[in-house]
C-alpha cells in the first residue's frame, strides 16, 4: 500500500501523541538505521496529551521523581533533569513541597516538558542515522491494512501510508469522550480540569462529583484553585477515596519468592498477611503492597476469565484506592476540606441527570443499602468517572471504524482491545496482524497495569525493538 509516488509516507505511522507515542517516538529514534516517522495527533503539541497538557500547577503526577522516569534504563531520568530544571529557575514553588528532588510530586504540564525534551534529543541522535519524526496534526477517522502496508484517512480526508501503524491513543477520559449509551453526564457537567469554567460558577454553591477516584481529586484542586468555598458531594458506588501516596521502605519480594500464587483469592489472602505483618513492625503498609506492582502483568495474564471477572468485580474498587494513590499535596487539600465539613463522600450509584437548568443540575442516586433513588440538587455537576476502556462505547471515529472493520476486537472483559504479548492487534478472527500493533492504554485488558509512565516505558522499548527488527525483515 504506497502513495501515489509509489513511496509510503511513513516507516511507522504512531496515531496519538501523547506519552505513549511519543515515548515510542524516542525509541525508535535512538536506534541505529533509517527511518520516517509520523505521528498524528490532534494538539498542538505532541508529548502532553490528555494527561500532561495540564496547565495548573495544582494537578500534579500521582508519582513521585523517583518513580516517573520516561527512560526504563535509568530510573533516576527524571530526577536528574528536575533537578537541573529547579536550578534554572524553573517551578520556583517546588521548596514548598519541604521534600528532596526524587520525593517531589511534579506538576503535569513540567513532566509534559521533561517528556518534550527527551524527545528533542532523540531526534538529533536519530538525525545522525538519517531518522526523522514529523508531527502531522490531525485525527486519524479510518484504517486500513493490507500485505504491504497501512493507510490512514485523517478528518480533512487527507490519505497516508505506511509500512506499519500503531495505535498509541493513550486514555479516553469518561469527562472527555463521546460515549453510545450514555446518560447524559458528560452534556450537564463541566470538564474536571477547566479551573476557567469554574470560575464562573457560583463560589458558594454546592457542587455534585460523580466517581471518586484520582479524576475527583483532580476536580477539587481545579475547584480549589477556581475559588469555589462552598460544599462539595462526592458519588461513588463504594465510597472509597484514594489513599495518599507515602514513601515506605522496602520490602522483601514475597510474590518474587512463591509463584504458587495465583489466583484473586491466594494474592489478596497473601497481601492482608503482608501488610499485617508490616503494621506489626511499625512499617507502613504501603511497602509490601508497592512489591505487587511488577508481578500485576504476570498474574492477569495467567489468570483465567473467571478469575479476572472475580478480580474486577469484587477487587477492583480497592485495589484502585490503595495502589492509585493521590500526591500528598492533594490528599492535603481534601483531608482539610473533610475535616471543614465541606467536601463529603457517599456511596451511592448515580441513576439518571436531568438537563441544567438556570445554573442548577439535578441527579438521581441510589444510596447504598436503599432500594429507592433520591433527588439531589446542586449548581455544577462534574464527572469524574475515570478512564473508559471499552473501545465498544467509545463514540469517536477511529475506534467504530476499526470494530465495524474487523481489524480489532475487544480485549479481555472489554477491556481496550486484544493484542499479542508484543503488542501486534488481533482482528475480529483472533489474526495476528503483522502490520497493525497497539501500546499503553489500549493494552489495558493483556496487562490490566497498562497507564502508568514506567508501563508505558518498557512497552515502548519492545515495541520499538520489534518494529525496527520487523522493518529489516521487510526490505
Amino acid at each position: 500500500m504506497t502513495s501515489d509516488n509509489n513511496r509510503p509516507d511513513a516507516d511507522i505511522l504512531i496515531i496519538g501523541g501523547g506519552l505513549s507515542g511519543t515515548m515510542l517516538a524516542v525509541q525508535l529514534l535512538r536506534l541505529p538505521g533509517r527511518r520516517r516517522i509520523v505521528i498524528i495527533e490532534s494538539r498542538s503539541e505532541v508529548g502532553r496529551g490528555e494527561a500532561y497538557s495540564a496547565t495548573e500547577l495544582g494537578h500534579t503526577l500521582n508519582g513521585n521523581a523517583a518513580r516517573m522516569s520516561v527512560d526504563p534504563d535509568d530510573a533516576n531520568d527524571l530526577t536528574q533533569w528536575l533537578t537541573d530544571y529547579i536550578a534554572g529557575g524553573g517551578w520556583p514553588a517546588s521548596d514548598e513541597q519541604h521534600v528532596p528532588i526524587p520525593e517531589l510530586f511534579p506538576p503535569r504540564g513540567i513532566f509534559g516538558l521533561y517528556v518534550q525534551q527527551r524527545l528533542a534529543e532523540a531526534q538529533a541522535v536519530g538525525a545522525v542515522h538519517g531518522s526523522t519524526v514529523e508531527h502531522v496534526r490531525a485525527e486519524v477517522i479510518d484504517l486500513n491494512s493490507d500485505a504491504e502496508g497501512v493507510r490512514i484517512t485523517l478528518s480533512d480526508e487527507t490519505q497516508l501510508y505506511g509500512h506499519f501503524a500503531v495505535l498509541a491513543t493513550g486514555m479516553f477520559a469518561a469527562a472527555r469522550t463521546p460515549q453510545r449509551d450514555a446518560n447524559d453526564l458528560n452534556a450537564a457537567a463541566v470538564d474536571p480540569w477547566d479551573v476557567q469554567a469554574m470560575r464562573q460558577l457560583d463560589p458558594q454553591g454546592r457542587v455534585l462529583i460523580i466517581g471518586s477516584g484520582l479524576t475527583m481529586v483532580d476536580a477539587v484542586v481545579s475547584l480549589e484553585q477556581a475559588g469555589h468555598r462552598g460544599p462539595i458531594d462526592v458519588f461513588s458506588r463504594h465510597g472509597l477515596l484514594p489513599h495518599v501516596r507515602r514513601q515506605p521502605p522496602a520490602w522483601p519480594d514475597f510474590l518474587g519468592a512463591d509463584h504458587g500464587i495465583r489466583s484473586t483469592r491466594q494474592l489478596v489472602r497473601a497481601l492482608r498477611e503482608q501488610c499485617e505483618q508490616a503494621i506489626e513492625q511499625g512499617i507502613d503498609w504501603q511497602a509490601p503492597l508497592d512489591t505487587v506492582r511488577v508481578h500485576i502483568p504476570r498474574l492477569w495474564s495467567q489468570a483465567t476469565d473467571l478469575q479476572r471477572r472475580q478480580f474486577v468485580r469484587h477487587v477492583r474498587p480497592w485495589w484502585e484506592s490503595h495502589h492509585h494513590r493521590s500526591p500528598p499535596p492533594s490528599a492535603k487539600l481534601l483531608d482539610r476540606l473533610v475535616r471543614e465539613g465541606r467536601l463529603q463522600i457517599h456511596a451511592a450509584s448515580l441513576q439518571g441527570v436531568e438537563a441544567p437548568q438556570a445554573g442548577h443540575v439535578r441527579i438521581s442516586v441510589r444510596y447504598r443499602g436503599e432500594d429507592q433513588p433520591k433527588i439531589e440538587t446542586g449548581t455544577a455537576l462534574i464527572n469524574s468517572t475515570g478512564i473508559q476502556y471499552d473501545w465498544r462505547r467509545v463514540d469517536r471515529a477511529l475506534p467504530r471504524q476499526l470494530l465495524k472493520r474487523g481489524l480489532i476486537q475487544p480485549g479481555p472483559l472489554a477491556l481496550g482491545i486484544a493484542a499479542d504479548p508484543g503488542g501486534a492487534v488481533l482482528d475480529a478472527h483472533g489474526q495476528v496482524s503483522d502490520r497493525l500493533f497497539a501500546m499503553g492504554p489500549p493494552l489495558r485488558g493483556l496487562w490490566w497495569e497498562s497507564t502508568a509512565v514506567t508501563d508505558v516505558a518498557l512497552q515502548a522499548k519492545a515495541l520499538a525493538a520489534r518494529l525496527a527488527g520487523t522493518q529489516r525483515q521487510s526490505r
